[in-house]
């Protein structure tokens, strides 16, 4: 393969990130999806740096790390809708440090005196928070100008055959949609719902996740306050549950008292690209045709974009010879 040109399916965090960084390597990079932002599911994402409901723990806590300090540089520049918070996670039992503590600065065990009645164990780092209206026009913006092509599809891709004839390398960034093109029965949504409502001053992230109120969170961006969730696999559904939205603020409610004066701003409904393991490897498709896969990351996207894409790198120079 002596051409530098790659074809990337897909426009959310990954399909951009993965596009940004093949333009640094010189190669001529066209993006093509059916839904751009801010129409993607990383527009509607919580976004902050965490490593939730994906797999293999070995290969994500480098593709975390990497990304981690990326995002650390980037909270450095002014208004692309990267900040850092403290990200609090709370258990109502003893556990052991989470596997991706090596990944993180500053990390320490939360104190009684933090805890929250009813938790007895937990721990805090600061880690990046990311307004995704605003990160990913930023995103879009850094790749079109950079050189990048973005090709809106008046339908979603069925089939590989439909766009790999005339590329050479193809980066597939497909998210969900991995799972007809490629014929992968490993690919199922997680259905994530969300509350957004007003802030009453709050500035850390707090997440419980195992105990009686899991999976709730409490995700501050300045004026307003993402609250969730929902992690239900298998379940397509994009219709916002009215009775889902009364537990999330209800047990939002009990993990910081302070929400009962915030007022409700909408709802969000988002499925995230869940799989066994991460997808990134790439295969032969054709004589004429590479894939690069990079897809299956469920709920940690944003988390391990930087450090996957710095991956498709090093293998799109391969295999371009």
């Amino acid at each position: 393969m002596k051409n530098r040109k790659a074809l990337v399916i897909g426009c959310g965090i990954i399909g951009l990130t993965s596009g940004i960084r093949l333009l640094e390597d010189g190669f001529e990079v066209e993006i093509v999806a059916a839904g751009i932002p801010p129409d993607t599911t990383s527009n509607v994402a919580t976004a902050y740096w965490y490593p939730f409901r994906v797999s293999p723990p070995e290969k994500v806590l480098p593709w975390a790390a990497f990304t981690y300090e990326k995002y650390m540089e980037l909270s450095e520049i002014p208004g692309i809708g990267v900040g850092v918070f403290n990200f609090v996670q709370i258990f109502d039992h003893e556990v052991d440090d989470p596997f991706w503590k090596p990944a993180v600065r500053d990390f320490r065990r939360v104190t009684k005196n933090e805890m929250p009645p009813g938790y007895v164990d937990g721990y805090i780092a600061p880690v990046a928070c990311i307004e995704t209206p605003i990160y990913m026009n930023y995103l879009v913006n850094r790749f079109v100008e950079s050189g990048g092509k973005i090709t809106k599809l008046d339908r979603d891709i069925e089939n590989i055959e439909e766009i790999s004839t005339d590329s050479r390398l193809v980066i597939n960034c497909s998210g969900l949609g991995a799972g007809k093109i490629f014929n992968d029965k490993e690919v199922f949504p997680i259905r994530g719902q969300l509350v957004k409502t007003s802030n009453p001053g709050l500035k850390d992230c707090v997440n419980e996740e195992e105990g009686p109120l899991a999976v709730s969170y409490i995700v501050p961006h300045g004026s307003y306050c993402i609250l969730g969730g929902t992690a239900e696999d298998n379940n397509w559904s994009l219709e916002i549950d009215t009775k889902t939205s009364e537990e999330i603020l209800a047990k939002c409610k009990i993990l910081d008292p302070r929400l009962n004066g915030a007022k409700v701003l909408g709802h969000r409904v988002g499925l995230r690209p869940g799989r066994t393991k991460v997808r990134l490897e790439f295969e032969q498709i054709s004589e004429d045709c590479t894939v690069i896969h990079n897809y299956g990351h469920g709920g940690a996207g944003f988390t391990l974009s930087w450090g996957c894409a710095e991956d498709i790198s090093i293998i799109a120079e391969r295999v371009s010879g």
